[in-house]
């Protein structure tokens, strides 16, 4: 899958570029660099990568403002790699249009399978419409859910939820974007509303709502829906 694949790191440090150039071509990957906002912009532009690793923290212009100004046009998918710990940092990020966070220091392996995940996003998807992962099955034309042979019965507001989380499946989403794309932009501040209704989700779905499997909490940022490799 990553054979060809263009990735664009944009990171000030060399030592990092250095290092990521190594391990992503040694995993096929064709390896493009960026030391600054400006110079990044101008490859997503020119030089059309398939995907940008993004750091935060660069000499002439802060990582958000680069997410929001080339999600004006694309949809490349961005992998943010940071020191910045903060959860508002990381749903700012998410918000602005990241496909997904990790902080340094970070696992070669993890870096690798989040790349695949957010990879996945600009493959031509499937003409069947119906999404599977472990023994969670989703009809999303007969609007059916199964785990293993067991049908479950959801309500409208929980079968939005997992059909958004499907939509972005693998990926970081929000508290905030779950509200808006649920129950609408007046209710972004209403954060209970989420975890009330997941907690429901979770006891329809998961074998172990307390150790999930499929939908996983990403603490303070918001919900995973887990992908098989």
């Amino acid at each position: 899958m990553s054979e060809g694949v263009r990735v664009l790191i944009v990171d000030d440090e060399s030592q990092i570029r250095r290092f990521l150039r190594a391990s992503l071509s040694g995993h096929a990957y064709e390896v493009m660099e960026a030391a600054n906002g400006q110079d990044a912009l101008n490859q997503i532009v020119t030089a059309k990568p398939d995907l940008v690793i993004l750091d935060l923290g660069l000499p002439d212009m802060d990582g958000i403002e680069i997410i929001r100004q080339v999600r004006e046009w694309s949809q490349v998918p961005i992998v943010v790699l940071s020191v910045r710990e903060r959860e508002a940092d990381k749903i700012a990020a998410l918000d602005a249009g990241a496909d997904d966070y990790l902080t340094k220091p970070f696992g070669v392996g993890e870096l690798l399978a989040r790349l695949r995940t957010a990879l996945r996003h600009i493959l031509p998807a499937e003409q069947e419409p119906t999404f599977q992962t472990g023994e969670l099955k989703v009809d999303l034309a007969r609007r059916q859910v199964w785990v293993g042979a067991r049908e479950v019965k959801l309500t409208p507001t929980e079968y939005t939820i997992l059909k958004y989380l499907i939509a972005h499946a693998g990926k970081v989403v929000t508290h905030q974007q779950l509200l808006r794309a649920v129950w609408g932009p007046a209710y972004t501040d209403e954060a209970h509303y989420v975890r009330v209704y997941v907690g429901q989700l979770r006891h329809k779905i998961e074998a172990d709502p307390a150790q999930p499997r499929y939908l996983l909490t990403e603490t303070g940022v918001g919900y995973r829906l887990r992908v098989d490799e």
